[in-house]
């Protein structure tokens, strides 16, 4: 009874307490918070420096290479992803079918956040694999003249010259037919004078180097090109030695986008095949038709005859009923 009594005495004071600390005042708040981290006991001289550090943190002025390399874009104006698909409704000037609408759109914001990464460089490896990846979607829709306004407008979307992106990949495709594995493995080392060679080498110095999924279906077609089965256990393994052992880069993200490749392009040789055999049935639905159509009109025509001589019998049979008999 006596501690339920001292308790509720305590619940009662303790707002009065509350109500009668005395706050420190505003001078002394910021008097405290202008002093420097390092000045003080609580924090050790590292975290210290740190927090100093961030409390004082400039955009593109930290004291760090990447700063040093990518601050002059600190504050750029930056497209944002609903102008760049502004752009491509607009480019293209008509609408994407139905069956396209989710791919283009994933397409066309893959691209913009890829291209506005200051550490992206775009290179042919790049283009073969945008390329690619472009002609692989489209090669099946149903307007083909469409299928290449589609194309354009996805590259302009984003800033990119066509003529340049299907150059350089007609380049690098050129120079990698007939290539095998290893020899497209010693260029990714830096080795020889070749187009790709000279890609891979400033890609090796590179720390800060940006990896895109399209550069990963890039090496893909390259490997297509160079014999390798086209499945993803098999070209796992030689994503992994390019892109490691070759390029001395982090192969994780490349091999994932390699599987998730074969995915795709399983559902599109799907997709593909359902169209051809939607295809085939509407050309047997409309053969069946014009059969159809083609046997009315033959009896129509054979009705015609049989009417035309029913009425020619019936005018004989009047001309004879008419003539006086003998």
């Amino acid at each position: 009874m006596q501690f339920s009594r001292a308790l509720t005495l305590a619940l009662i004071a303790a707002p009065a307490a509350t109500a009668f600390t005395t706050c420190p005042s505003s001078t002394s708040i910021n008097r405290l918070s202008s002093l420097s981290m390092a000045e003080s006991k609580v924090f050790g001289s590292d975290i210290a420096e740190a927090l100093d550090r961030m409390i004082e943190y400039s955009p593109g002025k930290a004291d760090t290479d990447f700063a040093r390399k990518y601050g002059h874009l600190a504050g750029a104006e930056v497209k944002t992803v609903g102008e760049a698909f502004t752009t491509f409704t607009d480019v293209l000037g008509t609408p994407v079918n139905a069956l396209y609408k989710g791919i283009c759109t994933d397409l066309v914001g893959s691209l913009h956040l890829i291209m506005v990464n200051a550490r992206f460089q775009r290179d042919p490896i790049f283009s073969l694999g945008l390329v690619t990846v472009l002609q692989l979607v489209l090669k099946n829709y149903p307007e083909q003249d469409t299928a290449a306004r589609i194309k354009s407008a996805m590259i302009e979307s984003v800033g990119l010259d066509e003529a340049e992106i299907d150059a350089d990949a007609a380049k690098l495709e050129a120079w990698a037919q007939g290539k095998t594995t290893d020899e497209i493995g010693a260029a990714l080392k830096g080795e020889g004078d070749s187009i790709l060679s000279e890609i891979a080498s400033p890609i090796k110095g590179d720390e800060y180097w940006m990896y895109s999924r399209f550069f990963g279906i890039g090496l893909i077609k390259m490997m297509d090109m160079a014999g390798v089965e086209q499945d993803m256990s098999v070209a796992y393994d030689v994503m992994e030695n390019w892109m490691g052992g070759s390029l001395g880069k982090a192969h994780y993200t490349a091999c994932a986008d390699s599987d998730l490749y074969f995915k795709q392009k399983g559902k599109l040789d799907m997709m593909e095949t359902m169209m051809k055999e939607i295809e085939i049935r509407e050309k047997k639905r409309m053969a069946d038709r014009l059969e159809a159509k083609a046997d009315m009109a033959m009896i129509a025509a054979e009705k015609k005859v049989s009417m035309a001589a029913e009425v020619a019998k019936e005018l004989a049979l009047e001309e004879a009923a008419k003539k006086p008999s003998a």
